[in-house]
């Protein structure tokens, strides 16, 4: 999604121009500074990983001179863009001799809650300043746990009574509670002073795991998506929602509207995963993407939204990096 970046680095050169001006509040109220981040902070699961030799748990591009070597800039994801608008480096992949300005804490495999969870990311980040922008998106692997235990039966998939006095059972009581847990850590962060974007899980109901889950047991996406939305659900009712130090990024509903109408999104297949199978999520590559039976236009990062049965390709991050920045612009941080 080399277009979208293009896009987005041309806006951030407007944000950083425009950071030592005055916006002006409606009707003449006081002036603000427009936020620029000085560091990125990502913290999370999978989705916002990216290792140290450059690889993701998405579609990974390759050298253009050497298809043996990656390309760490190429099919970027969601965070990626976010540190590209304001002028922000990853060690993980380079810029020349810029200074490292944007730090992964983010965990493959998290949950919420354990040794990697949120908390302990906190943990390792050693504290917040006011021109901190932190990222934060968990709660698929928690999401993902609970299905599994629903499948082998020794978890009922429960339910919850309306609210305002909502109680769950079963796995919604889990995921009830786990979406209020993650809640509290974006909450502990705003209070520590850092700035947060919090994204929502995207609806895994819609992912490609699920429509095989549903084509050997029907019901089964619809599972997940009560499962999502349980979660999604606490964590937006217990974040400060003061509109100052947390900005909601809501992917699960973007995901909702493009799977109805993808070609509005410029996208030819929203159901099944661009990597050929049994590879592990590190492993695809632009080299290794479906080919049969022969597909026109032919599938590509950018016009499929999954790379595998659970997670994004680069125009699945580049929808959530587009939420990111126009949040964290438009947010009054």
């Amino acid at each position: 999604m080399m277009n979208c970046w293009a896009g987005l680095r041309r806006r951030a050169f407007g944000a950083v121009l425009g950071a030592a001006c005055l916006l002006v509040g409606c009707g003449g109220g006081a002036s603000r500074v427009a936020f620029v981040p000085l560091r990125l902070i990502v913290l999370g699961d999978e989705t916002s990983v990216l290792n140290s030799d450059g690889s993701k748990y998405s579609v990974n591009a390759l050298n253009a001179v050497d298809n043996s070597l990656l390309d760490c800039k190429g099919n970027p994801l969601w965070v990626q863009l976010l540190a590209s608008a304001y002028g922000l480096t990853f060690s993980e992949c380079p810029n020349g001799t810029a200074p490292v300005t944007a730090l992964i804490f983010a965990v493959a495999g998290a949950q919420v809650s354990g040794t990697d969870g949120i908390a302990a990311q906190i943990d390792r980040v050693g504290g917040f300043v006011e021109k901190d922008l932190v990222t934060v998106l968990a709660g698929a692997n928690d999401i993902f746990a609970q299905y599994a235990l629903i499948k082998s039966g020794s978890q009922p998939e429960g339910s919850c009574t309306e609210p305002p006095n909502t109680t769950c059972t079963g796995a919604m009581a889990v995921v009830h509670a786990t979406g209020e847990a993650l809640a509290a850590q974006v909450n502990h962060i705003a209070d520590l002073g850092g700035k947060v974007l919090i994204s929502t899980v995207p609806d895994l109901g819609l992912t490609p795991f699920a429509r095989s889950e549903e084509a050997l047991t029907p019901g089964r996406a619809a599972t997940l998506s009560l499962l999502t939305k349980e979660f999604n659900v606490r964590l937006r009712l217990n974040i400060i929602n003061d509109g100052r130090r947390i900005g909601l990024l809501l992917i699960d509903e973007t995901v909702q509207a493009v799977v109805k109408t993808p070609l509005s999104y410029g996208l030819v297949n929203v159901k099944d995963a661009v990597c050929i199978a049994g590879l592990a999520p590190t492993e695809c590559t632009t080299l290794t993407l479906v080919t049969a039976p022969p597909l026109f236009p032919p599938a590509s990062a950018s016009n499929y939204l999954w790379a595998n049965d659970r997670l994004f390709s680069s125009s699945g991050h580049a929808l959530l990096g587009n939420l990111a920045y126009s949040r964290s612009s438009n947010n009054p941080f």
